[in-house]
């Protein structure tokens, strides 16, 4: 396996808290192979592409979103992901839970992807 294509962040812990990424924790979080940042989402219903345009931005373009979408599996808006397939990105949305343990199987596969995770509660 390339190492430079598993390196980067990744969540160690997850809890009603938040998300462990290396030494940070976040309540809500925006991650790439490249950085993990914290993250302000707005309610779930107004989610917009310009929400997660800072890892739509990732070159090259990720082969898709992982969208944790909090404590329960939720479908995002057609518009958000009509958006976001615009830009060439598709969009895998599961729980936040779920799509942290996707996050550490897919990058350990050296898959490049983004991802934006909602916080397990509120």
């Amino acid at each position: 396996m390339d190492k430079e294509k598993t390196d980067g962040p990744m969540i160690s812990a997850i809890g009603h808290g938040g998300f462990r990424v290396d030494d940070g924790y976040y309540t809500a979080l925006l991650i790439t192979p490249s950085r993990a940042d914290g993250w302000t989402p707005p309610p779930f219903e107004a989610l917009g592409a310009d929400d997660v345009a800072s890892v739509l931005a990732l070159a090259p373009k990720p082969e898709f979103l992982l969208l944790g979408t909090g404590s329960q599996l939720r479908q995002p808006a057609a518009a958000f992901r009509r958006a976001v397939e615009a830009q060439g990105v598709g969009i895998e949305a599961m729980d936040s839970r779920a799509a942290a343990r996707a996050w550490a199987v897919l990058r350990g596969e050296g898959r490049w992807i983004a991802a934006a995770l909602y916080p397990l509660e509120g």
